[in-house]
């Protein structure tokens, strides 16, 4: 050989062996210095070791593989147990023209240290090289070695081939998930043989030589990119990665766990005597988790994820610019306690914080259920989520009984910013994105093994997801493996929910119904205001709108067309009051009556508690007067005492009479007989009335209009109708106009308003309404429409029982002048007694008669004489069995069914 360049003595004296090619080549490295430290191959000059086996070249297709030389591998794990990781001393002897470098190599830091090559031939490993005849200590001591070898039969002078030192290798694996699933995740013995990069190797399985690329399961490090020009330009911190792993498993021997396969690449964890490669590499900043191989990781994702937080935290490396999502906020703002108000759909919830304030949280890294693809949906009907889109109620279900009203552990894992809306996708506002945990458990993830959500996947650079993305992938896995929900084969779930709030013809038919049922479970869905409420029955899966009987809320604020109608005082209070107690909450109702919208008229209890009484309590309601004859009252009233004495709210202004006038009042008070004349205009379909008096209003009314009516002009086209404004209608005929007030705007078209001097109502459009003229405003002449009550009689609840009463009232005394007394005042109007003019019969009393209406018995003293009067009508009613009265006394039993109270 020609020698070029010789040099001698020891190098630097901490070279490292890294790596050994054959029998007789080595890989040494000096110490890093700012990065990975340029490596040198030492060819054992003078000696000659067997070939290791070579795969036939990717490109050649008429290449073959060339297998082991007899004893070459032996040779080769000879010099690796004894040098890999070690320091050596060389020195090169020549060098090749190609750059190749032969020398002498010996353990340790000097040329003290065992001579390599000659421990080789001293064990039959390998051979002297022929015609090398140098006469010199080296090559004498050489020759005399093999020659005790050659004498002691050792290695490759031992009888035979030696072709038990040929390893069959297998380069491919025909079924590698069959292969992985057969070691059952029990570590295999292996050599690391090649690193490819930080994250991926070349391992040589033990004892049955299989040559396999394995990726470390759940990482990946930064890669050597491969450009067109067959060049490889490496990633930021590809280099420092894959000297990290060299460094450390290069060579040596390992175990490997075989946890799954991708393609011919099988996915493992690598373990060595000093730790997990996979933890180091994420701890050091050398790489990032993967989700898509992370959940075969069998130590554990979220060791993982513990190791990369670590190098993100510390921005070790790659993680040199990192931000967390929560950087910019306060601890207390990424961890709090707070309780679930409401549940907006299958991952967003309304919580409360401790400051009281509301907050929308939705859950992390879930997608609720929703439609899929085109002509799922008829266009005829309008989508009700919670009900048309598959398993979306059973979601709803399942966080609303878990979380509503109770305390949670929120984790803020992101802020996503708001969007803009596209074509496709519709605008959001900024979203708080957390992990929401009760009792330990994470919400998200229960959700999503039931199947009752689905967890998104994320671009693998995307940082903005739950802190436990992990469990929500593999509860998902099982959710998919046990056919749970959205992942069932079976067929959805349908449910069919009457809406029957405001259908009027619906709501009849279902009223006798809900009043035989007693109290009926229900689920509140929704909080119009302090006592308007919108319920779902579950048993009926029906939805109504229901009203807090026995109270008077506060109204809000409410858009008519043209007019915008302000709320009450306290409205928006006694909503919240009522949204904290019952929204979502399991309740039960009694339902009393109906209103003419459709809306049911009841009492509804959560917890044990009636809510028209909470309300009182609250100083948010007044007790109304048709509380008197439930068995409510005395609660309400009692409430309502205690919530005066306070002096809050709605009672801010109340000022208590002075106790001793009502008491010499109630000793003093004898019933008055005043019957005066009047005249009756209208009977409503409760039985209130409204009458004119003969001699100061009906004559001066019609006396004034006479003379004023030749003066009004024609009614405006352009006239605009406001709520609770006087006005003058047009009924019927050309010339007929009376004296109005606006009740409600529907429409132009649709005007609702009060004749005041009659009490009828009427809808009417506004081109048949006008301005009052100032001569006949109600300051210079009154509203002559006086309301009143029957004193004494109760009116039937039930539809057909009181339009009987209506009709005969009607065909009496409508239109008819009659005799009035006023006998005591009412919540909204005087209950009085009225006589027939002609033949002094009372008007009230012979309904009792009839049976056609109750007795209400009232405890005062000075009525005592009538009301046994009206009673001893009502008992020969009874016997008679007239009217209601035709299957005996039916309050009996079902007075509480039917809503009548004795």
């Amino acid at each position: 050989r020609g020698e070029s360049g010789q040099s001698s003595g020891c190098s630097s004296g901490n070279q490292l062996v890294v790596g050994v090619l054959s029998g007789c080549a080595i890989i040494v490295r000096g110490q890093p210095r700012g990065g990975p430290p340029p490596e040198r191959q030492i060819n054992l000059s003078n000696i000659r070791a067997g070939n290791l086996a070579r795969r036939a070249a990717a490109g050649q297709p008429d290449a073959k593989d060339t297998p082991d030389e007899p004893w070459g591998f032996p040779a080769r794990e000879f010099l690796r147990k004894k040098l890999i990781g070690k320091e050596v001393c060389f020195t090169v002897e020549y060098k090749t023209p190609q750059g190749r470098e032969y020398g002498m190599v010996y353990l340790g830091k000097d040329t003290t240290g065992e001579n390599i090559a000659e421990s080789l031939v001293a064990e039959g490993l390998a051979s002297r090289r022929e015609g090398i005849r140098a006469n010199n200590p080296e090559q004498n001591r050489l020759a005399e070695l093999e020659d005790q070898a050659k004498v002691a039969k050792k290695g490759m002078w031992s009888e035979g081939t030696g072709s038990h030192t040929v390893r069959d290798l297998k380069y491919t694996i025909e079924n590698p998930r069959h292969f992985v699933d057969s070691m059952h995740q029990k570590p295999v013995n292996a050599i690391i043989e090649h690193v490819r990069d930080g994250s991926v190797v070349r391992a040589l399985l033990l004892p049955d030589y299989y040559l396999v690329t394995v990726m470390l399961s759940g990482i990946k490090c930064p890669t050597f990119k491969r450009e067109a020009d067959g060049t490889e330009t490496p990633e930021p911190f590809a280099a420092e990665a894959k000297f990290f792993t060299e460094s450390r498993l290069l060579q040596r021997d390992v175990q490997i766990i075989l946890e799954s396969c991708h393609n011919q690449n099988i996915l493992g964890t690598i373990l060595h005597p000093n730790g997990n490669i996979t933890e180091l590499l994420l701890k050091e900043g050398f790489a990032r988790c993967v989700d898509w191989s992370i959940a075969v990781y069998t130590r554990g994702a979220e060791k993982l994820r513990a190791a990369e937080r670590y190098a993100k935290e510390r921005k070790l490396r790659i993680w040199r610019d990192y931000v967390a999502p929560t950087a910019n906020l306060d601890q207390k703002d990424k961890q709090f306690v707070a309780k679930v108000m409401q549940v907006l759909n299958a991952d967003a919830i309304v919580v409360k914080l401790t400051s009281g304030d509301y907050k929308t949280i939705h859950l992390s890294s879930i997608r609720p259920p929703r439609l899929e693809g085109e002509g799922t949906q008829d266009k005829n009907r309008k989508l009700r989520p919670l009900y048309d889109i598959p398993y979306m109620f059973e979601a709803r279900e399942f966080l609303r009984k878990k979380l509503v009203g109770k305390k949670v552990n929120v984790t803020v894992d992101y802020i996503r910013p708001a969007s803009s809306a596209t074509e496709t996708v519709p605008a959001f506002s900024e979203r708080t994105c957390a992990t929401v945990a009760i009792g330990g458990i994470n919400i998200a993830e229960a959700l999503v093994s039931k199947g009752l959500a689905t967890v998104i996947r994320y671009r693998q650079d995307d940082d903005q997801r739950s802190s436990h993305y992990d469990e929500l992938l593999a509860a998902e896995a099982r959710a998919i493996k046990n056919g749970k929900g959205l992942h069932s084969k079976k067929e959805v779930p349908i449910h069919r929910v009457a809406d029957i709030s405001g259908d009027t013809q619906k709501a009849k038919q279902f009223l006798p119904f809900l009043q035989r049922a007693g109290r009926s479970e229900a689920v509140v869905e929704y909080v119009f205001s302090g006592s308007r409420l919108k319920l779902y029955l579950p048993k009926e899966t029906c939805l109504i709108t229901f009203l807090l009987a026995g109270i008077e809320c506060p109204r809000g604020a409410r858009n008519l067309p043209g007019l915008v109608q302000e709320g009450d005082p306290f409205n928006e209070e006694a909503t919240a009051f009522t949204k904290e107690l019952v929204l979502q909450r399991e309740v039960e109702v009694e339902v009393e009556s109906m209103d003419k919208a459709g809306n049911f008229i009841g009492w509804l209890h959560v917890e044990g508690m009636n809510l028209s009484v909470a309300l009182v309590e609250q100083a948010l309601s007044k007790v109304h007067f048709t509380a008197e004859r439930s068995s409510y009252y005395k609660a309400l009233l009692s409430a309502e005492d205690a919530a005066k004495q306070k002096k809050e709210k709605v009672w801010a202004q109340y000022e208590e009479a002075p106790v001793e006038e009502v008491v010499q009042v109630l000793e003093e008070k004898e019933r008055i007989t005043s019957y005066k004349p009047v005249f009756v205009t209208e009977v409503t379909d409760d039985l209130h009335f409204y009458v004119q008096d003969v001699e100061t209003g009906r004559w001066p009314l019609l006396k004034a209009w006479n003379r004023f009516k030749s003066k009004l002009h024609e009614l405006s086209e352009a006239y605009i109708p406001r709520k609770g404004k006087k006005i003058i209608g047009k009924s019927c005929g050309p010339s007929w106009m009376y004296r109005a007030r606006v009740e409600k705007v529907e429409s132009p078209a649709k005007v609702h308003i009060f004749y005041i001097d009659y009490g009828n109502k009427e809808t009417l459009p506004s081109t048949r309404l006008g301005t009052l003229p100032p001569a006949f405003s109600t300051r210079v002449l009154p509203a002559q429409a006086i309301e009143y009550k029957f004193a004494f009689i109760q009116v039937p609840q039930d539809d057909d029982a009181r339009a009987d009463v209506v009709d005969s009232v009607v065909r009496d005394i409508q239109n008819a002048q009659c005799l009035l007394n006023v006998e005591h005042l009412g919540p909204s109007c005087p209950h009085v007694t009225l006589q027939f003019a002609d033949s002094k019969n009372d008007v009230g009393l012979g309904l009792v008669k009839e049976g056609l209406v109750m007795v209400e018995v009232r405890k005062e003293k000075q009525f005592q004489k009538v009301i046994t009067e009206y009673l001893s009508a009502q008992e020969l009613a009874k016997t008679n069995r007239l009217n209601l009265w035709r299957y005996g006394d039916f309050r009996a039993d079902d007075a509480d069914e039917f809503g009548y109270s004795r």
